[in-house]
């Protein structure tokens, strides 16, 4: 069944605030699980929020955060965000770097003691629709198979930017190193389908195609992914002084009353640090039409990264966010705990 992007939004405001979180950090999780279901990315949107729930009351995630700031350079700030949400403690950091993007052009923003940030598009489009240009990383436990390895060391590491545009939603890359994200393996076996060939390992790192058998991610690009990951681990755990690897709590079988101290990192700049604004939206308006005019095969049209992301977001706008069966139960189950409400499905005409 599908449902109305805002009535989803709103029961995801009301039952996290009815579970703990502060009003920063409700709006920046409601809106960035609800913003990634809308754009298509289902693994990393609504799906999420019982486990986000769970992470509150059980401790494994703070809803009302002590941040707390220090500059150690004009252009280069360290957030420790007191164990919040991961979307809350993103947003914050880049509430922070985007003030001092606007004196100083650019800056550098490390997070430290976070948790899970979902989708970082829904983190770094914040910045973009502010205006600024946005890097985000953010490093994750052990699930994709080293390179000539065994097992697991580095997380999926995702690799995120947006860019402001003119008159429409902005560019925007956001990808895993991995394949696939493992929120998707688990999507996949919440729906019983078998996975696509090539994503994922078992535990011996040998293919396999049922998501109950799967043990690791296979990255990209082989040891060009395994090299990405281990750039991100640099950017996030290292400089930040926290877990990596091996070392980072799993985020379904850690235990829920502790804290997983994930680090992210966001670099945010100013688009007008060569250009003219204007000049810089126009070359930006050029550069977009210029890759979606170019010669398509089979009818299918070239894209600019977030393109399929924006039609999706048109036509669920429309039709409704779809939830599938486990995700849909286990929400009605919230709103009966809560005693409000759960939003009607979406008509079917």
């Amino acid at each position: 069944m599908a449902y109305h992007y805002n009535s989803i939004l709103d029961f995801s405001k009301t039952v996290l605030g009815l579970s703990g979180l502060s009003t920063h950090s409700l709006l920046a999780v409601a809106e960035g699980v609800c913003e990634a279901s809308l754009r298509g990315v289902d693994s990393h949107g609504i799906r999420l929020l019982p486990h986000y729930i769970d992470s509150a009351l059980s401790g494994r995630k703070n809803g009302n955060p002590d941040y707390r700031v220090s500059e150690t350079y004009p252009g280069a700030i360290s957030v420790d965000a007191d164990n919040a949400f991961g979307l809350a403690a993103g947003r914050f950091a880049l509430e922070q770097g985007i003030l001092r993007a606007e004196k100083y052009g650019m800056c550098a923003v490390s997070v430290k003691n976070s948790s899970h940030p979902g989708a970082m598009a829904s983190t770094a489009l914040f910045a973009a629709r502010e205006g600024y240009l946005c890097f985000g990383f953010t490093n994750a436990d052990a699930l994709v198979l080293s390179s000539n390895g065994t097992r697991p060391f580095f997380g999926t590491n995702p690799i995120c930017f947006a860019a402001p545009r003119d008159k429409e939603e902005p560019f925007c890359v956001d990808m895993a190193i991995s394949k696939t994200p493992w929120n998707r393996v688990l999507l996949h076996k919440a729906n019983n389908e078998v996975l696509p060939e090539g994503l994922v390992a078992d535990s011996e790192g040998n293919e396999t195609l049922d998501p109950n058998s799967a043990a690791s991610l296979f990255p990209i690009g082989d040891y060009k992914g395994f090299a990405l990951a281990a750039m991100v681990e640099v950017l996030c755990g290292v400089i930040a002084g926290e877990p990596f690897g091996r070392d980072i709590p799993a985020m379904y079988k850690a235990s829920m009353s502790k804290g997983r101290r994930l680090a992210q990192f966001y670099i945010v700049i100013k688009p007008d640090i060569s250009l003219s604004l204007k000049d810089y939206l126009k070359h930006m308006t050029a550069f977009t039409e210029a890759v979606r005019s170019e010669p398509s095969a089979s009818g299918k049209p070239v894209m600019v990264p977030n393109d399929p992301q924006i039609a999706t977001a048109a036509d669920r706008l429309e039709s409704g966010i779809p939830i599938d069966p486990v995700t849909l139960k286990a929400l009605r189950e919230i709103a009966e705990k809560y005693e409000i409400d759960f939003p009607e499905p979406v008509s079917v005409s």
